[in-house]
C-alpha cells in the first residue's frame, strides 16, 4: 500500500465552487455501489470516478498507485464508512482534515437503524445498501456533499435527489412483493459471509453466512461443519456464492451438505455496467437489488 504522505502529497484545499463554474465535479468514490448513487444524484454536473470495481471486495481493498491522482484531484470524496472500506479510513480522515469535501454516506443513517451483530462487537454492520429503505437515506449525503461544493447547483442536485429516493421507493415495493413470492419458512439466505442482514431484516430472510462481517479472516473448519449441520437441519434447497468473495468454501460447503449452489450474488460490489439481465443492468444499483433476489427467490422455491 502507498504511504500516506504519497497520497497527501498536494492534498491542499483543492478548488473553490468559484474555479468549479463551467466544468463538471471531480468525485471520488469508492466502491461501486457509492459510485452508483452518486452519478444518479449528480447527473451531468459530476464526473464521479469509482477507485473499486466490480467484483472488489473493500474489506481487503489496498491502495493503488493510481488511486493517489483520483483521490487529490477530486473536489468532492464520497465513500461508505462504518469501516466498510477498512484500509483507506484513516486516509479519508487525514483527507478531510485538509479541507477536501469528504462525506461517508452512512453519516445519513440514524445509529438506532444500524445494526451491530454480536460477533462484530463495538462496530455496526456497514452492508447498509441491502436495505433499499436505508440506502435511500444516504441520498441526502449526496446531495449535501455536491451542494457544499458548488451551491449553485443546489436546487438541481434536491430535484434529482428526490426522483431518486422516489425510483428507490418504487425498488422497494418490487423488493417487497418480490420475497412474497416465497413462504416464510423457506426464506433461509444462506451465503459466504454476512453481507445480507439489512436485506433480512428488510424482506424478512433469515440470513446466515459463512464468514463474520467482514472477509479479512477465512472460515474455520468448526464454523463449515456448523454450517453444513444448519442446512441439513432446515432442509435448506440452496445457498449462494458471492461475486466478491471467493467461492471454494462456500462450494465445499454445498458438497458436504448435498445442497445445490443457487447461483451468484453480488454483495460488496456490483456487476459490469452494460451487462443486461432480464431488461436490467446488472452494473447499477438498481440491477444489483433485483439480480440478488430474482436468484434467491428462484433457487429457493
Amino acid at each position: 500500500m502507498l504511504s500516506l504522505a504519497v497520497f497527501l502529497a498536494g492534498c491542499s484545499k483543492g478548488q473553490t465552487p468559484s474555479q468549479a463554474a463551467g466544468r463538471k465535479i471531480k468525485v471520488a468514490t469508492t466502491t461501486t455501489m457509492v459510485t452508483d448513487l452518486v452519478r444518479q444524484v449528480g447527473g451531468d454536473r459530476v464526473e464521479a470516478e469509482g477507485l473499486m470495481g466490480p467484483g472488489v471486495d473493500p474489506h481487503l481493498y489496498k491502495a493503488s498507485a493510481g488511486d493517489g491522482p483520483k483521490l487529490q484531484n477530486a473536489d468532492v470524496i464520497f465513500f461508505n464508512g462504518l469501516l466498510l472500506e477498512g484500509k483507506l479510513q484513516d486516509l479519508f480522515a487525514k483527507l478531510a482534515r485538509t479541507k477536501k469535501h469528504v462525506y461517508p454516506l452512512s453519516e445519513a443513517i440514524p445509529v438506532e437503524q444500524l445494526l451491530e451483530p454480536p460477533e462484530f462487537a463495538g462496530h455496526y454492520d456497514p452492508h447498509i445498501w441491502f436495505g433499499v429503505p436505508l440506502w435511500s437515506r444516504c441520498v441526502e449525503t449526496v446531495v449535501k456533499g455536491l451542494s457544499e461544493f458548488d451551491p449553485a447547483s443546489k436546487d438541481y442536485f434536491e430535484k434529482r435527489g428526490r426522483d431518486v429516493e422516489a425510483k428507490m421507493a418504487e425498488l422497494h415495493q418490487w423488493a417487497l412483493t418480490k420475497a412474497a413470492e416465497l413462504p416464510k419458512e423457506k426464506r433461509i439466505l444462506v451465503t459466504s459471509h454476512d453481507a445480507y442482514n439489512y436485506f433480512g431484516r428488510a424482506y424478512d430472510f433469515q440470513v446466515v453466512g459463512l464468514q463474520g462481517i467482514s472477509t479479512v479472516e477465512e472460515a474455520n473448519l468448526a464454523a463449515m461443519v456448523k454450517l453444513v449441520e444448519f442446512i441439513r437441519k432446515h432442509q435448506v434447497k440452496a445457498i449462494f456464492v458471492e461475486s466478491s468473495v471467493p467461492q471454494h468454501a462456500i462450494k465445499r460447503i454445498s458438497e458436504d451438505a448435498g445442497v445445490k449452489i443457487g447461483g451468484e450474488l453480488f454483495s460488496d460490489a456490483m456487476g459490469t455496467p452494460g451487462q443486461i439481465e432480464r431488461g436490467y443492468d446488472l452494473g447499477t444499483y438498481e440491477g444489483m437489488i433485483k439480480h440478488n433476489l430474482n436468484t434467491i427467490v428462484d433457487a429457493l422455491k
